[in-house]
């Protein structure tokens, strides 16, 4: 997969980095001298295009009409929906991913502008924040395709609701599916007539409202108030 980003900060210096190491084709296009000579020591040179990464001509001879996906990660949102437009309706790029700066402009980056996906830091940042709060000490491990599901993992407390019943009887919502029981070190793949025991390392797939409801069945009798 050939992965085309406009913007040499931090941010798309790092995604570079990482897409390289997957193998991935990467092309990072930056204008800003002091970035340029921190990029060419970070990745390898022909990674790295010099040019202004909204002007189509630039686009082109950068090779942008070869990319499966644009990351537009500039730290200028007026540019990042200029990318993303032209990267659809000039050069056909089949994915769109933009970098919103300012939380106040998350309404602009919507299809109207060709964005397919978005990364809003504010967004994310309260998001992680609330889910900490609601899931108690469940952990999530893995966010899956577009963020509806998540692979969550919890270790069962003594007195938790759930102990000695079997998973068949637990209620659970059809979106969260109980993927694995690790028990003594060992791991179980479970079945309906399961039944959970103190102790136990619970995987799961599913949803947030499904993690709600499992992290309410294996939470502790009772919780310290904090103060």
């Amino acid at each position: 997969m050939y992965v085309f980003i406009a913007g040499g900060g931090r941010t798309g210096a790092q995604l570079a980095t990482q897409l390289l190491a997957q193998n991935y084709q990467v092309r990072l296009i930056e204008h800003r001298r002091e970035l340029l000579a921190r990029l060419h020591h970070e990745l390898p040179t022909e990674v790295i295009y010099e040019g202004q990464a909204t002007d189509p001509t630039v686009l082109k001879q950068a090779g942008l009409e070869k990319a499966n996906v644009l990351v537009a990660c500039s730290n200028d949102d007026a540019a990042n929906l200029v990318l993303c437009y032209l990267a659809r309706t000039m050069f056909k790029t089949r994915r769109t991913v933009a970098r919103i700066n300012n939380p106040r402009n998350a309404w602009l980056f919507d299809k109207n502008f060709h964005v397919d996906e978005t990364i809003n830091h504010a967004d994310v940042m309260a998001h992680l924040i609330q889910e900490e709060m609601s899931l108690g000490d469940m952990m999530t491990l893995l966010k899956l395709r577009r963020g509806r599901y998540s692979v969550v993992e919890e270790k069962v407390p003594p007195g938790a609701k759930a102990i000695g019943k079997e998973l068949r009887e637990l209620g659970l919502p059809d979106q969260c599916i109980i993927a694995a029981i690790i028990r003594h070190g060992q791991i179980t793949l479970p079945r309906g007539t399961t039944a959970l025991e103190a102790g136990d390392e619970v995987l799961a797939v599913t949803d947030s409202e499904g993690a709600q409801q499992l992290a309410i069945l294996l939470e502790p009798p009772s919780r310290p108030v904090l103060g």
